[in-house]
Parts: structure tokens; sequence; C-alpha cells
């Protein structure tokens, strides 16, 4: 059977889908890229030829990844509906036990970004990209007088450093604490980042 010619779109995706699920089960400071290859069937060359190094491949795979979670994350953020339900959706899916992906994926990262200034750069960027996403929302919702969060940026700061160390213990110390109580707690950091009451957050919600 003749083989399939992908194009190079393709094939560059196919190879950061493979990475990505590599890192995933061998972590990024372990993975080969001979196992990107024996996931895909392919040649060492190929994927040189794609990504030139080991570490170029890693950045690519993160931001690969991430990027689809933004992505999905400016869609939650872009509904038509009021800001505290975008927000609060948004926080959920976000948080360790929402169906976000990347938990693995982004610790990984953070752990390599220590020693890989490229890498360093990359997730610098998309931290950036999230927490700008978040301010918008929480300006606006400010500006339209749902809540009266003095300064968005800042709110924005301290949530995602909340549900990022939530994840990094949830991550590595699977079942420590349960999915209601975590869930009960990210509600009780978005309505204090908020200015409102835990009440209060909730009678806007229904």
């Amino acid at each position: 059977m003749a083989r399939v010619r992908l194009s190079v779109a393709q094939r560059r995706e196919d190879l950061l889908n493979a990475a990505v699920e590599q890192i995933q089960r061998r972590g990024a400071a372990e993975v080969r890229i001979a196992d990107v290859a024996a996931a895909l069937g392919v040649s060492n060359a190929l994927v040189l030829y794609h990504f030139s190094t080991k570490e170029k491949l890693v950045a690519a795979a993160f931001t690969h990844a991430a990027d689809a979670d933004l992505a999905h994350l400016r869609k939650l953020l872009g509904r038509r509906t009021s800001a505290v339900r975008r927000l609060r959706t948004a926080v959920r899916w976000y948080a360790p036990t929402g169906p976000a992906k990347g938990w693995r994926l982004w610790i990984e990262g953070w752990a390599v970004s220590l020693r890989e200034p490229a890498l360093r750069e990359v997730a610098r960027d998309l931290d950036q990209q999230w927490k700008a996403a978040l301010t918008e929302v929480i300006a606006e919702g400010a500006a339209a007088g749902e809540f009266p969060c003095p300064d968005p940026a800042a709110a924005a700061w301290r949530l995602t450093a909340f549900l990022d160390g939530l994840a990094v213990q949830m991550t590595s110390y699977a079942g420590s604490l349960s999915r209601a109580a975590m869930l009960e707690w990210t509600d009780e950091a978005l309505a204090r980042e908020l200015g409102l009451e835990r009440a209060a957050l909730t009678e806007a919600l229904s």
C-alpha cells in the first residue's frame, strides 16, 4: 500500500502531538528524539529536520499544548453572558480537577525552564497571555458594575497563582484533596478577588 505523503504542516503537528504525549509519559528531561520518532514510526532525522534539537522540540511541544488551552480559555471568556459566569466557568475548567489537560506538561515545562532559557521565554509569554485574558474580563465586569474589583490585573495574578499552586499539589499528591473541596476553594478565591461575598457570587450565578 502506498504511503500517504503528509503536508509539512500536518507532519509538524503530528510530531508535536507525539512529543506532548512522550513528555507527559517520560518527563521533559528524559524524553528523547528517538522516543518521538518511534511513536510515529519515523526516523530520528525527520524529527531533527523539523526541530533541529531536542530543546527546540520540547519548547515547541509546550507551546503547541499551551496554545490549545489558551484558545479554549478565550472561547470560554468570549461567551455572551455575564463576566462572573464566564470567569467562574473558566476557573473551574482551568482548575486541576477540571477538563484542562495540560497540567502535567505545564509543571514539566516550569521545571525545565529553570535551566533552558528558550523554554523560559516561551513559558513566560504564554503565562502573560493567560493572565491578560483573565484581566480583560475582570476589568469588563468591574466596569459594568458586576463586582467592585479595584485592580483586575492584580486579581488575575493572585487567582492564577492560587490555581497554579493548587495544581502542583494535586498533580504531585493525587487524591490529597477532594474535588468538592477544591472547587469550593476556587469559588472562594474567585469571589475574594472580585470583591464579592461568597454568597453574592452564588447569587450572581443563579
